[in-house]
């Protein structure tokens, strides 16, 4: 009985939720620390950091010899909510996307869409070349490597969306912390096995990342949505109490009044 009540609740949900999602940024750029003023600038091509930078590109080009992993960054290449859902699905414990996490989608959404805006601006700042195309070689996923070209290196967005939603969900299910900031971490160093960024460009999106991460905090919508987020995990996973899921409840009605 209890789970078809869930079931029936979260199938109510759901239908409210699915009025197609638009990205709604919880800041605007303006609002977001401004990356110049606080992150290290990319590394100069004379110093011991940009030396590093390329020991770590040679060290990429040999992981894609291992097929597993290489798969792993070719597939994390696809920048896109759908693929964070997928690949952070294991990790997290419950298959995300949404249309059957409907509140997490959201929150993950208007989370990418805040975390471009603290990105773009230090990008085409700085107009860093991408490792690739300093020497002259193709990356593991040929196919996106047209749009690279046109978008600048540092720094490294995919990482920065990786490991805010890392952070994310594992506020969302801490018991599941250690992998899902383990996959995290894995996300960003796959930018650097399919050749597209320096890890310099890495390490500061995981910089800016958190940077996001903190900012969303201070934001009231965030937090709701936060709350929602975490209602709707613990429903789904059988672990909401009854004033859990009454609360849901209420918070889906208000929403559905609203539009």
């Amino acid at each position: 009985m209890k789970k078809l009540m869930i079931s029936a609740i979260l199938m109510a949900v759901t239908v409210c939720a699915l009025a197609q999602h638009k990205a709604e940024a919880y800041f605007s750029f303006r609002e977001m620390p401004n990356m110049l003023k606080w992150c290290p600038a990319p590394p100069d091509t004379v110093g011991a950091a940009f030396a590093y930078d390329i020991m770590q590109y040679m060290w990429g080009k040999q992981m894609r010899l291992n097929k597993e992993r290489a798969e792993i960054a070719i597939r994390d290449a696809v920048y896109s909510l759908e693929c964070i859902m997928q690949e952070f699905s294991e990790p997290f414990g419950l298959k995300m996307s949404e249309e059957e996490t409907p509140e997490i989608y959201k929150l993950l959404s208007d989370a990418k869409a805040t975390c471009e805006n603290i990105s773009n601006f230090p990008k085409f700042y700085y107009k860093r070349i991408r490792p690739f195309m300093r020497f002259h070689e193709h990356t593991a996923t040929p196919q996106f490597e047209p749009d690279l070209r046109r978008n600048f290196s540092y720094p490294s967005g995919h990482t920065i969306l990786g490991w805010c939603s890392a952070l994310l969900l594992t506020e969302i299910n801490p018991e599941r912390a250690d992998t899902i900031l383990a996959r995290g971490m894995m996300y960003g160093e796959s930018r650097v096995i399919v050749g597209a960024h320096w890890q310099s460009d890495v390490d500061a999106g995981r910089l800016a990342a958190s940077a996001a991460y903190s900012r969303m905090h201070t934001s009231e919508r965030f937090l709701e949505q936060m709350q929602l987020a975490r209602q709707e995990f613990r429903i789904k996973t059988g672990l909401a109490t009854p004033a859990e899921i009454k609360t849901y409840q209420k918070a889906a009605k208000k929403r559905a009044a609203k539009k």
